[in-house]
């Protein structure tokens, strides 16, 4: 399609008898924020390194910016920026020596300045690569993959293994990159921060795609149960709840209990158990379905990093 920046069609990829990759199609819209999740070895990061030009597909047809990855990954390298997820520099690296190392990989750059003021770094030019936190190491890293003003980024893993805070800061210099035009394709351990970035989201297991919507419309599909969870003080006999109508399930742990259910009425019918039966709680919250639980549905896996 005229509007698409990565275009797949029946991709294979063996290793020895083992399907890596099995039978993939989709395609990635120019100007979205795209995410593949999967559990560990279910191909996605084989499917990734097809994409980048990095590995060889035994069959199928692949073409990123109109182009095979196979046959003019030369070519390629001019329009695309690549964070990977094993990303490492020398500890004795300075940050403007990494820069300008990797200006000199093309021959059409952007300004550095604007770049490392544009990701907070800019007064870290001097110092070395070792002396950087995690989550200005990263901010390097997206620099050095838009260093070359590339149409397509691919983000894999960036945001594994740093603080919530820093986490954060890195989804609002995504976001930020993709106002810019830029089309993302982004890999994560985080479905919350799938959830949160991606304009659609492919999940893959055992090598094959088993979903692909927006995550609003995946998580719809799964009709995963909403949960109130709370606490009480005393004790309360669960057992008493479970012949509402509005509650498929409930669960008793460590003094928390989570109530389960479809019903718009549940948390209505159980805050007026509580009350009619002079039952003091505190901590209630409530809980919509997320991509967690989706993921979950689709795959039977906790994701890990």
């Amino acid at each position: 399609m005229a509007d698409s920046v990565i275009h797949i069609k029946n991709l294979h990829k063996y290793y020895g008898n083992t399907k890596a990759v099995d039978d993939i199609s989709f395609e990635v819209r120019r100007g979205e924020i795209f995410g593949l999740v999967g559990p560990n070895g279910a191909g996605k990061t084989t499917t990734i390194e097809c994409i980048e030009g990095l590995r060889k597909p035994d069959s199928g047809n692949l073409k990123v910016l109109g182009l095979n990855p196979s046959g003019n990954s030369r070519l390629l390298k001019k329009s695309i920026g690549i964070q990977m997820q094993e990303s490492e520099l020398p500890d004795r690296i300075k940050v403007w020596e990494a820069i300008d190392l990797f200006s000199s990989f093309y021959n059409k750059t952007i300004k550095h300045d604007s770049l490392l003021k544009e990701l907070g770094i800019n007064d870290k030019k001097g110092a070395y690569f070792g002396r950087l936190s995690g989550g200005q190491k990263q901010r390097l890293f997206i620099a050095l993959s838009l260093i070359n003003d590339p149409e397509l980024v691919f983000l894999d893993e960036l945001t594994t293994g740093l603080d919530p805070q820093a986490r954060r800061t890195a989804w609002e210099l995504i976001k930020s990159i993709n106002k810019k035009g830029k089309t993302i394709f982004l890999t994560t351990h985080y479905m919350e921060e799938a959830e949160k970035l991606c304009d659609r989201v492919g999940v893959i297991d055992h090598g094959k795609l088993v979903a692909l919507d927006t995550p609003q419309k995946l998580i719809s599909k799964i009709k995963a149960e909403n949960r109130l969870i709370f606490s009480v003080a005393g004790t309360l006999d669960i057992n008493k709840l479970k012949g509402m109508k509005s509650i498929s399930n409930l669960e008793e742990v460590g003094g928390k209990i989570t109530v389960y259910g479809h019903d718009k009425r549940m948390v209505k019918d159980v805050v007026n158990f509580l009350v009619n039966n002079d039952i003091d709680f505190y901590d209630l919250r409530t809980e919509q379905a997320t991509l967690e639980d989706t993921f979950l549905a689709l795959t039977g896996k906790q994701i890990r990093n």
